[in-house]
C-alpha cells in the first residue's frame, strides 16, 4: 500500500469498488446504434475498430493524426448522462466515446467513457449508472504503447488503475492532458509511451502489458506480474 499517496479522493460506486476483480458478465449492448453479428467480442472487434488479447491489429493512420471530435455520443442531448454530470456540478465535455473496461480477472465489459476538465466518468450503457468517477487530481499518468494495440492504462494511485480499450487513445490522452493544463499549481498528468508497462488491478494484483510488433503487425499480451 505504500504506493498510494494522499489525493483528492474520487467518488465509486459501491458495486464497483471491488479491488478491481469483477464477476463474469455478459457484456450489455449499448444504447448507440452499434450493430454486427457474431459474439460479443466480434462485434466489439467490428464497431469500436478494436482487437483484444492475442490479436493482430496493423497500425492506423488516425492513430497519427488529429481529426478529433470531441464528443462522439452527444453527452448534451442525452438526459441521463447530463444528469449525472450535473449532480457532479461538471459542464465541460472533452471526450466522449464507448470504449471497453478491461476488469482485473480479464474480462471486457462495454463502458461510456467521459472526460470533462474536472473528471473522469465510465458509465454502465446499460444500466444508465455511473460506475466509477476519477477526479483528474487522482490520476498521475496515462499509459500507452507506440502500437496500434488501442490498450492504454489510467493510473490512478489513490486507488486501483484502470486498462481501457478504444481506437481513440491518442485522442483520451490529449483530453486529459486539456482537463489538466490550466489547473492549479502547475499539475499536469504524465503520458508515458512504452511498449510495456504495468497497472495495478487490485492492491495486490499487478499486471503487465506487452505489445510487440510480429510481421508488421502488433500483438498484445496481458500478463500477471509474478511477486518480486
Amino acid at each position: 500500500m505504500d504506493r498510494f499517496r494522499t489525493l483528492k479522493r474520487m467518488q465509486v460506486e459501491p458495486d464497483e469498488f471491488d479491488s478491481g476483480m469483477e464477476e463474469e458478465t455478459p457484456m450489455a449492448e449499448p444504447r448507440s446504434s452499434i450493430a454486427g453479428g457474431g459474439d460479443e467480442e466480434e462485434k466489439a472487434e467490428k464497431d469500436e475498430g478494436m482487437g483484444f488479447m492475442g490479436m493482430k491489429v496493423p497500425r492506423r493512420r488516425a492513430s497519427t493524426e488529429k481529426d478529433y471530435g470531441g464528443d462522439y455520443i452527444g453527452v448534451d442531448s442525452d438526459k441521463n448522462l447530463s444528469k449525472i454530470l450535473s449532480k457532479q456540478g461538471d459542464t465541460k465535455v472533452l471526450f466522449a466515446d464507448y470504449i471497453l473496461k478491461l476488469t482485473g480477472s480479464g474480462k471486457m465489459k462495454k463502458r461510456i467513457l467521459i472526460i470533462t476538465d474536472f473528471a473522469v466518468y465510465l458509465v454502465d450503457p446499460d444500466s444508465d449508472s455511473l460506475k466509477r468517477r476519477i477526479a483528474l487530481a487522482a490520476i498521475d499518468s496515462i499509459c500507452m504503447s507506440n502500437f496500434g494495440d488501442n490498450f492504454f492504462a489510467i493510473i490512478a494511485p489513490s486507488e486501483y488503475d484502470c486498462l481501457m480499450a478504444s481506437c481513440r487513445k491518442n485522442e483520451i490522452s490529449d483530453a486529459l492532458l486539456e482537463g489538466t493544463k490550466n489547473a492549479s499549481a502547475g499539475y499536469q498528468i504524465e503520458v508515458i509511451i512504452s511498449n510495456k508497462f504495468e497497472y495495478h488491478a487490485a492492491d495486490d494484483l499487478v499486471k503487465q502489458i506487452i505489445c510487440e510488433e510480429i510481421d508488421g503487425h502488433v500483438k498484445t499480451r496481458i500478463t500477471k506480474k509474478e511477486a518480486q
